[in-house]
């Protein structure tokens, strides 16, 4: 079985919010994370969120500190790689309703 093609910006930051929050001045630590939890509800299934996150610290990161502070989505986005971010995916209409 052939290995898997590596992921992408666009299949890990699907809706872009990951991409603006770094170019939003002046945004703080909280901002940071109501859009986490946003960006982590948009993933699609077959996306590994740690895969994600890891694929996006490599690409930002190393733009997103060039003074001598960090920008928080990165503080943000370690702290979801550390704690293994488990994505609840959110379930509606018929699906909610039925049995696993």
């Amino acid at each position: 079985m052939p290995d898997p093609a590596p992921l992408t910006l666009t299949q890990a930051d699907p809706k872009n919010l990951i991409r603006e929050s770094f170019r939003i001045e002046g945004i703080g630590a909280p901002e940071c994370r109501s859009i986490f939890v946003d960006w982590a509800l948009s993933l699609p299934d077959h996306v590994a969120p740690v895969s994600a996150i890891r694929l996006l610290l490599d690409h930002y990161a190393p733009q997103a500190a060039p003074g001598a502070q960090a920008h928080p989505m990165v503080a943000v986005l370690v702290e979801g790689a550390q704690s293994g971010a488990s994505v609840a995916r959110r379930r509606g209409g018929r699906a909610a309703r039925l049995a696993r």
